[in-house]
C-alpha cells in the first residue's frame, strides 16, 4: 500500500488505481455465524452446498460458519470473497 500511495504522489499511478488498491489491502470484517447465514439465503440464495462449492470450500466448512457454537470464522481469502459478495452481490464473482 505504501509503494502505491508513492507512485500515486508521483503520478505514476491513477487515483483510481490507488483506490483499487486501496479497497483491496482492506481487512475484511469479522463475519458472525448470522451474517454468514445472511449472505448467504438472503444475497447469494444458496444452499450451502452450493454456496461452498461457489467459494471452493468444504459443506462442513459452511456449516461451522453458519453454528455459534463452532466459533469458526471466516477468514483469508474466504472474508474478502463473502465482502464482494456481500457488497456486490454473486454476479461480481462471476463475471
Amino acid at each position: 500500500m505504501e509503494t502505491a500511495e508513492d507512485l500515486g504522489a508521483y503520478g505514476v499511478v491513477s487515483k483510481a488505481s490507488l483506490s483499487k488498491v486501496k479497497a483491496l489491502c482492506v481487512q475484511p470484517p469479522v463475519y458472525t455465524p448470522e451474517r454468514v447465514v445472511a449472505i448467504r439465503t438472503t444475497i447469494a440464495r444458496m444452499s450451502q452446498a452450493v454456496f461452498a462449492s461457489f467459494l471452493n470450500v468444504s459443506v462442513s466448512t459452511v456449516q461451522k460458519w453458519e453454528s455459534p457454537a463452532a466459533d469458526k470464522h471466516p477468514s483469508g481469502a474466504a472474508a474478502k470473497l463473502l465482502q464482494l459478495v456481500e457488497a456486490r452481490g454473486v454476479e461480481a464473482l462471476i463475471a
